[in-house]
């Protein structure tokens, strides 16, 4: 039994060792949930292993350069899992490729990192694929998790090893140090081409068990639902935490079956983002919005107290009876919604509404909010379970083994075993970042009660409005976006007179608003130019300005009826707003608010 993991294949093992027949993985064929035991995960894994050792895959030297890449693009399944421990155990390097990127991306990071085999998931990934492969000299073999006409199933790989091939495999795993380079990861990026993050067994591993005691409450005989993309660090590194506790974890079919897949899983935690977490809070005021009479009252009561909801304060006998009359009527059903036995949330990325985590709290639904990036592997920061390592307005307490502090303009800086090996190919970008050993984040934070980190703004993202003073957008849109009405909001006014904002309203609650004074709206209606919809936005504005500065209120806006996603470019693969982007694709908008 492997007592102390030191590379990240080592975790598998322990799995195995500890329960070798229970089912680990969790796919959905048809309509029944089928699980894989463990022990054949291990198995898979080094079946595939020793079909890359045929192919020539190896770490080779165990040098960067040297090491074969081998990249993945796909959704969330138990082959990825097994894919990327069995490139592990040969030495290669796994590099994980967005699905929802542009091919062009594709084509950079494929021909940057030299991948030379590449794991895709379907025909719509393959269809995408075609076009750029005369592009990518280096690519030699796909291989496909579905079966798909024109191209190799992975299944081919899986044959079965000799005991030669075993002890190959087994002898290049006692060279693999935790200090090598493990897995890749290109980051999306607001601006420029991806950066190659080069993350090592000893980056991961250690963020990994520096996190097992913010999942105390999580135990081997209890479930998990993954939809987050495993591409993105943060859902890797929480399910190797999973791996390490014995969780049994499912994979969500897609983004829209999560409701129903939540409600089959009936998982204790899952990971996800705020942005999603609007959406489930939503769907579950949109059926509070149907009831009538008293029932509607007693919703509307519900949301009332839950917003009142503190972290850290005693609480009153009388309020303490409200949250428990509440619960029996109300946050029950909340709670139904998402499984059932749902202890916790985790979510990170980007900052999470104060008004979001009062509401699940006072349903008993913990939010771990917590923060780190790409580059540390990622987790710097978590609000834990318990109540007393918790605030709201906070992304936590500094984990195990990193070390955090604040720079002189206030910039979070942080050092520690999780911060990166470097970006891939891109040594002159180290230097910007990591100065005297310590990772600049770019981020600017403060400390509240000397203990829990809280983020006030992105570094870059601070600008200055002609009058000389500085606005930080992302506290004014974090709380903006506590309107019903605002479904995203993006501030501007770079070199302006004034701060000003791009809006795209949450239609349904516009049109919810105005049925309640008999007044019918129109999706195809132009809310720009609706002077009662503008008038309500001027109102809900004119609310939480309040809360800022002179300089910082929203003196104009724009509305656009277009939801900003991914595909459509506005946001990055993690959710985060692309302001040079908006700012580019809205430049008639904003050239009206300052006319």
């Amino acid at each position: 039994m492997i007592s102390k993991p030191s590379r990240l294949f080592d975790l598998l093992h322990g799995y195995v060792d500890r329960q070798a027949s229970k089912e680990m993985l969790f796919a959905k064929i048809g309509k029944q949930w089928q699980g894989i035991a463990s022990s054949q995960v291990l198995e898979q894994s080094l079946q595939l292993a020793a079909s890359f050792r045929r192919m020539g895959m190896s770490g080779h030297d165990m040098s960067i350069e040297k090491q074969d890449k081998i990249g993945i693009i796909a959704n969330n399944r138990p082959e990825w899992i097994i894919t990327d421990f069995a490139v592990q155990q040969v030495g290669a390097v796994l590099v994980p490729i967005y699905p929802s990127i542009t091919d062009k991306e594709w084509q950079y990071i494929i021909n940057e990192s030299q991948i030379s085999i590449l794991f895709i998931s379907d025909k719509f990934i393959y269809r995408k694929l075609q076009p750029i492969l005369e592009h990518t000299p280096t690519l030699k073999h796909v291989f496909c998790f579905d079966e798909v006409n024109g191209i190799e199933h992975w299944s081919t790989l899986l044959k079965a090893y000799t005991d030669g091939e075993l002890q190959e495999i087994e002898q290049i795993k006692s060279t693999i140090q935790k200090e090598h380079l493990a897995t890749i990861i290109y980051t999306s990026g607001t601006t420029g081409n991806p950066k190659g993050v080069m993350l090592s067994h000893h980056n991961v591993l250690s963020n990994v068990l520096s996190c097992m005691e913010a999942f105390g409450f999580c135990g081997s005989d209890e479930s998990t639902l993954s939809f987050l993309p495993l591409n993105h660090i943060f859902e890797r590194t929480v399910m190797y935490v999973y791996i390490n506790k014995g969780v049994a974890i499912y994979f969500a079919e897609g983004m829209e079956t999560i409701g129903n897949d939540l409600r089959d899983v009936k998982p204790v935690v899952f990971t996800t983002v705020p942005r999603l977490l609007e959406k489930v809070y939503e769907k579950i005021d949109a059926k509070g919005s149907e009831l009538v009479g008293f029932k509607r009252s007693i919703f509307d009561w519900s949301v009332r107290l839950a917003i009142r909801y503190e972290v850290g304060k005693p609480k009153s006998i009388f309020y303490t009876c409200q949250l428990k009359i509440a619960d029996k009527l109300v946050y029950s059903k909340w709670r139904e919604a998402v499984g059932g036995k749902i202890k916790a949330i985790v979510t990170g990325s980007a900052a999470c509404q104060v008004k979001l985590l009062r509401l699940f709290t006072a349903a008993k639904i913990i939010v771990m909010e917590g923060y780190g990036l790409t580059e540390t592997s990622p987790v710097i920061s978590v609000n834990r379970f318990e109540e007393a390592n918790r605030r709201f307005g906070t992304v936590g307490t500094v984990i195990k083994d990193v070390e955090v502090k604040l720079a002189e303009d206030g910039e979070i800086i942080c050092r520690g075993p999780n911060v990166m090996m470097g970006y891939y190919k891109h040594p002159e970008l180290n230097d910007e970042v990591i100065k005297d050993g310590w990772f600049h984040t770019g981020d600017i934070g403060t400390f509240v009660d000397d203990k829990f980190l809280k983020i006030t703004d992105r570094k870059k993202e601070i600008f200055k409005i002609s009058g000389g003073k500085y606005v930080a957008p992302l506290p004014i849109e974090n709380i903006m976006k506590e309107s019903p009405f605002i479904e995203q909001i993006m501030v501007v006014g770079s070199n302006e007179k004034f701060t000003g904002a791009i809006i795209v309203p949450a239609f349904e609650k516009v049109k919810e608003h105005f049925a309640k004074m008999n007044v019918t709206i129109d999706k195809d209606l132009d809310m720009a130019l609706d002077k009662d919809i503008l008038k309500l936005f001027r109102s809900e504005l004119d609310r939480f300005n309040k809360l800022f500065a002179a300089h910082e209120q929203v003196k104009k806006f724009q509305l656009t009826p277009e939801e900003w996603t991914i595909n459509g470019g506005e946001l990055t693969a993690t959710m985060k707003l692309r302001r040079k982007k908006i700012a580019e694709k809205y430049a008639h908008l904003i050239e009206k608010i300052y006319a």
